[in-house]
C-alpha cells in the first residue's frame, strides 16, 4: 500500500470526523449518522495502516481519533450494582468453569506432589534431620506445639485478615505472572505444595497426621482450591502467548487477561471466606468432625457455584470477559 496516496485520499474524512467530534452534542441527526459512518471507516483505515504500512505518528493520530469517536458513539456509563451482580452470578463462575480443564489437573497433580513429599519426609529420618534439629522437630509436632498453636497465636479477626491478605497476594501473583510463559506460576505452586508436604511428613512421622489434617482441612480445602484455580488460570494465560489459536496473539492475550483480572477479584472474595474459616473455625473448640464438615460444606458450595452456575453461564455464551460495550473494538485485519 502506498501510504502517501492513502493519506491523501482519506485525510479529508479524518478531518471531518475530528470536526464533528469537536462539536460534541451540537449535532443534527444527519451529522450524527455521518459521525458513526466516519468512525467505522476510520477504524478500518487504522487497521489497514497497522497491518500493511505501519507509521507511528499516523497510527497514534488515528488511534486517538478512533478512541474519541468510539467514546462519543457508545457513550460512557458508570459501574452499578447490576454489574457487580452480573459478575458474581455469571462472569466469575463462567470464567472458572471455562478454565476447569487447567485448574482441575493442576489441583490433582499438585496434591499428588504434596502427598509424595510428605511420604518422602515421613519415611526418611535423614530428610527430617536436614529440615531441623530433633528438639525443634519435637517442638513443632508435639501436642500443643507450633503446628497447633499457629492457628490461635493471634486474635481471630487479625489472623483471618493476615491469612486473607497473604493468600490473595499468592493468587494474584499466579494470575499475573502466568503471562511470563508459565514458569513463575509453577514455582509458586511448588513452594505451596512443599510447605504442605513438609507439614504432612513431619506430623505423620510423629504419629499425629490426624491432628494435622483436622487443622488443615476446615479451611484448606477452599483455600487450596482457590490457589489451584489461580494457578490454572495463570498457566492458561501463559499458554495463550504460546498458542493463541485462531485469534491474534494480542487479541487472545487481551481477552484472557481481562478474564484473569476478574478472576483475581473473585478469588479474593473466595479467599476471604477461607480466611474467616481459618481465623474463627480452625482454632475453635468445635469437635474435629464439625470443623472438617464446615470445610467440606464450603468446598462443595464452591464447586456447585462453579459447575452449576458457571456451567450454565458458560453455555449461554458468557466468557468471563467484559460486556461488549465496555471492550475496545476489535478492528478488522487486512488479509
Amino acid at each position: 500500500m502506498d501510504l502517501d496516496v492513502f493519506v491523501t485520499a482519506h485525510h479529508p474524512e479524518w478531518d471531518r470526523l475530528d470536526h464533528l467530534l469537536r462539536r460534541g452534542r451540537r449535532l443534527t441527526g444527519a451529522e450524527a449518522d455521518e459521525l458513526v459512518a466516519l468512525y467505522q471507516r476510520t477504524a478500518t483505515h487504522l487497521s489497514l495502516i497497522q497491518s500493511s504500512a505501519p507509521d507511528p505518528m499516523l497510527t497514534a493520530r488515528l488511534t486517538q481519533l478512533v478512541a474519541r469517536a468510539r467514546s462519543t458513539v457508545t457513550g460512557t456509563r458508570r459501574a452499578s450494582w447490576r454489574d457487580a451482580a452480573r459478575f458474581l452470578t455469571s462472569g466469575f463462575p463462567a470464567a472458572m468453569y471455562r478454565s476447569r480443564h487447567w485448574w482441575v489437573p493442576t489441583a490433582l497433580l499438585s496434591t499428588a506432589v504434596a502427598i509424595l513429599i510428605g511420604w518422602w519426609i515421613a519415611t526418611h529420618p535423614e530428610v527430617q534431620s536436614a529440615i531441623a534439629a530433633p528438639d525443634e522437630l519435637r517442638e513443632l509436632t508435639r501436642p500443643g506445639g507450633q503446628y497447633e498453636t499457629y492457628y490461635s497465636s493471634h486474635p481471630a479477626a487479625s489472623f483471618a485478615a493476615q491469612v486473607w491478605t497473604n493468600n490473595a497476594q499468592a493468587a494474584a501473583m499466579c494470575l499475573v505472572l502466568g503471562a511470563f510463559l508459565c514458569f513463575p506460576v509453577v514455582w509458586i505452586l511448588f513452594l505451596n505444595m512443599l510447605n504442605l508436604g513438609v507439614g504432612i511428613g513431619l506430623m505423620s512421622s510423629a504419629g499425629r497426621l490426624d491432628t494435622f489434617l483436622g487443622l488443615v482441612l476446615p479451611h484448606g480445602l477452599l483455600e487450596l482450591t482457590a490457589v489451584f484455580v489461580a494457578a490454572g488460570t495463570g498457566l492458561r494465560l501463559g499458554w495463550t502467548l504460546i498458542d493463541p489459536g485462531p485469534r491474534t496473539r494480542r487479541a487472545a492475550l487481551a481477552q484472557e487477561g481481562r478474564a484473569a483480572l476478574g478472576m483475581a477479584i473473585g478469588l479474593a472474595l473466595v479467599l476471604f471466606v477461607s480466611g474467616v474459616i481459618e481465623g474463627f473455625v480452625t482454632p475453635s473448640g468445635l469437635p474435629t468432625w464439625a470443623r472438617i464438615t464446615i470445610g467440606i460444606v464450603a468446598e462443595l458450595a464452591f464447586l456447585a457455584y462453579v459447575y452449576v452456575l458457571g456451567g450454565r453461564a458458560a453455555r449461554a455464551g458468557d466468557r468471563g470477559d467484559l460486556e461488549a460495550a465496555d471492550r475496545s473494538a476489535e478492528l478488522p485485519t487486512a488479509a
